[in-house]
């Protein structure tokens, strides 16, 4: 059973009751079925009255579970036949970011994702999935040989963002991820991008270049985390909820804004409830998404990109209000 969030307490505390009184009628075998039922409807609609009405720092809290799935757990629902590939060849391999080649509905893709830890021993190894830039370099590496071969690029983002410590800065941090939005936003295949989880800073954007740009319901995109945003703003990182709902960090804020393609629904309370029914609905849009775009030539893959990118934060006042063109 997932852990559950503060602000599921009610949820946890009705659904306890439930358990009770169905443990309790068959020990006492005494019907109260109507009193259940009762409960189950209640239950129904207190499901849809917080899920439905999630305010921004629930959904950062629900992306930032610990049981949310992972690029890994997605390759194992959608892809088959997967073959991680390691190493930048030129420094090392890093941990924090996964990637290889594998068969989306028989056809030959790349598929390259942040990668973070479920437990403390994995997060150390994956850094917690803060890639250093030879991560980057691997994913690059990984982009131009499905250039070469024409495979499509599947991306999965999830990352609080690119590791700041010294080591990584003295292998050339910001370079590295310069670079791969460069090269991505010239790649002559078809590249989707997924944020699964956390889109943190340059650290997403660095797998975030693509054609299409999908989130997941309850996850976040964003230039800086709350608590960053917070401590900059008004010197107190104890205000991060207070961030979180003037960044417009949240798929629906992104999705209105014109920053992203579409947003891929999640169950109630979040991906981590049923992973199996989260790939269903991901590889639906992933299906849609790769058909419409293999029909293009390179030079309209490069074009469209291209524009648009270059309409994102273009806006028009229409009678004093703002609305993205």
């Amino acid at each position: 059973m997932a852990s559950e969030l503060g602000f599921e307490k009610p949820i946890v505390e009705l659904r306890d009751k439930i358990t009770e009184l169905k443990a309790f009628t068959s020990e006492k075998e005494i019907d109260l079925s109507d009193e259940i039922e009762k409960l189950e409807k209640r239950l129904q609609q207190l499901e849809k009255d917080i899920y439905g009405n999630l305010q921004p720092w629930e959904r950062v809290q629900i992306a930032r579970h610990s049981d949310r799935p992972t690029t890994l757990d997605y390759i194992e629902h959608l892809f088959t036949d997967f073959l991680e590939m390691h190493g930048d060849r030129l420094y090392g391999d890093d941990a924090a970011i996964v990637g290889g080649i594998a068969k989306y509905h028989g056809k030959p893709v790349t598929v390259i994702g942040h990668q973070r830890g479920k437990d403390t021993k994995e997060n150390i190894r994956r850094n917690f999935g803060m890639p250093h830039p030879e991560g980057y370099r691997k994913a690059l590496r990984l982009m131009k040989q499905a250039e070469k071969f024409n495979r499509p690029i599947v991306c999965f983002i999830d990352t609080k963002g690119a590791y700041p410590g010294m080591a990584a800065e003295e292998r050339g941090q910001s370079e590295a991820i310069a670079r791969n939005l460069l090269e991505m936003a010239g790649l002559t295949v078809p590249v989707i991008c997924i944020v699964i989880g956390e889109g943190g800073s340059g650290g997403a954007l660095a797998l975030g270049v693509g054609d299409r740009i999908f989130m997941l319901e309850n996850s976040t995109y964003s230039v800086i985390s709350p608590e960053g945003a917070a401590a900059l703003l008004w010197k107190d990182a104890t205000l991060a909820q207070k961030a979180a709902e003037t960044m417009k960090i949240t798929a629906p804020d992104l999705k209105e804004l014109g920053i992203i393609d579409g947003i891929i629904r999640e169950a109630k309370g979040g991906a981590h409830r049923d992973v199996k029914s989260q790939a269903e609905a991901m590889d639906q849009m992933l299906r849609e998404s790769l058909g419409d775009l293999e029909k293009l030539s390179k030079d309209e893959l490069v074009n469209t990109r291209y524009q648009k990118y270059k309409k994102i934060g273009q806006f028009t006042f229409v009678n004093d209000t703002i609305g993205v063109e």
